[in-house]
């Protein structure tokens, strides 16, 4: 078989030009075309979540605790926590609650509350769901367990804070 570097004719093989007429370097040739396009893919799925993380690092600057990942940002300040959805243009759908109205939270892992203490290995959709006062509930969804249960200790001693203070 020969390799593309011999599609280059050179004067010895002029005279055997049957494997050009054939299309042989052109079929070589489109054959890189899909790896060409799946590059060409990754390099925009790259720039993208670039675009998320610095449109993040603007919004989170505001806050003395914040997390990201593909689901959602979130940010503390004080009593107050901010979350929503990154985007490029930055995060939308911002909801904002104080941990002063929380009640309780949980852990929800394949949307069944776990302890904190002992969070199971896998599982899927992982969220903190914080139960509100006035009944409501807020879901805060992650993508790592690990993550997850971080901030689950963290804002349990926020609110065991919070609620001291107040008494």
């Amino acid at each position: 078989m020969r390799s593309s570097i011999n599609c280059i004719i050179r004067e010895d093989e002029k005279q055997n030009l049957d494997y050009f007429q054939q299309g042989y370097c052109m079929e070589r040739g489109l054959m890189w075309l899909p790896l060409l396009a799946i590059f060409i893919g990754l390099a925009w799925a790259g720039w993208n979540e670039y675009q998320k993380l610095e449109a993040y690092r603007v919004w989170a600057e505001q806050f003395a605790k914040a997390k990201y990942d593909i689901y959602a940002v979130l940010g503390q300040q004080e009593d107050s926590l901010t979350w929503g959805k990154p985007t490029r243009s930055g995060p939308v759908n911002l909801q904002t609650f104080s941990l002063k109205d929380v009640e309780s939270l949980r852990l929800l892992v394949n949307s069944q509350a776990v302890d904190l203490e002992s969070p199971p290995n896998s599982g899927s959709p992982i969220a903190l769901e914080f139960l509100l006062k006035d009944a409501a509930t807020v879901q805060v969804p992650f993508t790592e367990i690990p993550l997850a249960t971080k901030w689950g200790k963290h804002l349990q001693q926020e609110l065991q804070r919070f609620s001291s203070v107040d008494s």
